[in-house]
């Protein structure tokens, strides 16, 4: 059973960085694809970025890209996301997803991590 679980988020200063973890387990990963989305209360969740298990093919949503980058460790199946430069609107909880190859949806969740920023 894949199970996922984000830590990290906590209070950080605008214009600071912060890094989420996304520890991964239950199977091998190869050729799947793992995200980090966010959610704000009332809105859906969204895209921030994705990575793809082999190769390391980022992909990131327009309002992050420059600042956010995501990373995987496959020896611990940890993903990663540094986030730098952090804006007020930032503050959320972020979410980590796992995908199978192939696949067009992400099936998998963790239960997510808070970030609250402060300006």
């Amino acid at each position: 059973q894949v199970r996922l679980e984000e830590s990290g988020g906590g209070l950080v200063q605008a214009g600071a960085s912060l890094t989420l973890s996304c520890a991964a387990s239950g199977r091998t990963f190869t050729n799947w694809s793992m995200g980090w989305f966010r959610q704000a209360p009332g809105k859906e969740r969204e895209f921030v970025a994705s990575i793809t298990w082999n190769l390391g093919t980022t992909n990131y949503a327009e309002t992050v890209k420059g600042r956010f980058t995501i990373s995987r460790d496959r020896p611990t199946s940890t993903v990663y996301l540094q986030m730098n430069n952090v804006y007020p609107d930032n503050a959320t909880v972020y979410y980590c997803g796992a995908r199978r190859g192939g696949g067009r949806d992400y099936n998998y969740w963790g239960r997510g991590t808070q970030v609250t920023v402060s300006s």
